[in-house]
């Protein structure tokens, strides 16, 4: 399992992040390329400074990484981490899945029972 080898913590950090839709809006934005965070600033109608901070939580759960440029940072997407969070989420659909078809087999059963 993924869980397994990224850690719970880790997990609750990349779904944390991405539960707001502005830090989902800023890993979109930082996909298409890198954006110091002053211009993604600009995106949003909040300060600077929150966007700042919307960006720190996304780097802490690993999703963006800051690097500078003369005096801009610039963010840009960690392509891994939302490989991560894909294979995260294919898991639980496959559980959904499993518990979905063993539902069709009790039916099934339960049919072949009452029509013998």
């Amino acid at each position: 399992m993924v869980v397994d080898k990224v850690g719970e913590g880790l997990a609750d950090e990349i779904f944390h992040a991405l539960a707001d839709a502005t830090r989902r809006d800023i890993v979109r934005r930082a996909i298409l390329g890198d954006h110091s965070v002053s211009a993604l600033a600009g995106y949003y109608p909040m300060s600077f400074a929150a966007v700042q901070k919307h960006v720190a939580v996304l780097e802490r759960a690993g999703l963006v990484s800051k690097r500078k440029c003369g005096r801009r940072q610039l963010v840009k997407t960690e392509i891994h981490t939302i490989h991560i969070a894909n294979q995260l989420l294919e898991e639980i659909e496959a559980v959904w899945r499993a518990r979905l078809e063993r539902f069709d087999e009790v039916l099934a059963e339960a049919d072949q029972g009452a029509n013998p």
